[in-house]
């Protein structure tokens, strides 16, 4: 019960200040709208911003289960070939060197206005967390249980599966929390740089015609669903790691 109850008290605290900063100050309403006006404008738009969530959620998720599939496969293949890993590393940090939001335009031009370029951003945005994680897990575990596994002439792939793997699966559910943390960023970027829907588009949209009102009311709901959806995928990875619990006890 607190730890719903607390973090309902954090958010009235925010909307009360956010409330008061518009009410007793002369700010005007095209810079700062009162939670009212928000909420009134997720009243009036709410068929719009219903289609939009649901356009850009569908992004998140395909771009986060592409960039975890993906970010998993490079860390097996670099922990199963060294060659790989000399190769394949530098164009790792190289896709983190380069701001996503300078490959935002490349990839609306090679994949389009649709779908399609947002999951590819979501994907730049993902994998590398994933990836980095998995891998340090992959090759950090401990010596003592792969000397057991070869004294009993285990395979290699017999390793990787009862050993490497349990013991990187702690690392990979970190990577995976931090993807989930970050995956909105890559579709609304591509959304705010060239598209016709989801919730960039209409933050963009209402910009232009500065209804400050709705861009709030869209940036409420992503941050909803983001919150959402990482609260659920670490739900999920304890339930999954029961075996690797906390040690820290939540108060």
């Amino acid at each position: 019960m607190k730890q719903v109850l607390r973090p309902l008290i954090t958010l009235f605290g925010l909307i009360l200040i956010w409330w008061a900063i518009t009410a007793f100050t002369s700010i005007p309403p095209y810079m700062l709208p009162s939670p009212i006006k928000v909420a009134e404008a997720l009243v009036a738009q709410r068929q719009t911003l219903v289609g939009a969530t649901a356009t850009t959620f569908a992004e998140i998720m395909l771009g986060l289960a592409c960039g975890t599939i993906l970010g998993a496969g490079l860390a097996l293949g670099m922990v199963f070939s060294p060659l790989l890993q000399r190769w394949l590393m530098p164009l790792l940090l190289l896709s983190q060197a380069i701001p996503v939001f300078a490959l935002a335009p490349l990839l609306v031009l090679w994949f389009g206005f649709g779908m399609a370029s947002k999951v590819v951003m979501a994907v730049l945005v993902i994998f590398f967390p994933v990836t980095a994680s998995f891998f340090d897990g992959l090759r950090r575990a401990d010596i003592g249980w792969l000397d057991l596994a070869r004294t009993m002439n285990a395979s290699p792939w017999a390793i990787l599966r009862h050993v490497r793997l349990y013991a990187a699966l702690p690392a990979f559910g970190s990577g995976l929390r931090v993807a989930t943390a970050i995956a909105p960023i890559g579709a609304i970027i591509g959304e705010w740089v060239g598209s016709s829907a989801g919730l960039g588009y209409v933050m963009m949209n209402a910009n232009a015609r500065i209804q400050t009102d709705v861009m709030f009311s869209a940036l409420a709901i992503l941050s909803v669903m983001a919150i959402l959806l990482w609260v659920v995928v670490d739900r999920v990875l304890k339930r999954i790691l029961y075996w690797a619990p906390d040690t820290v006890p939540e108060q």
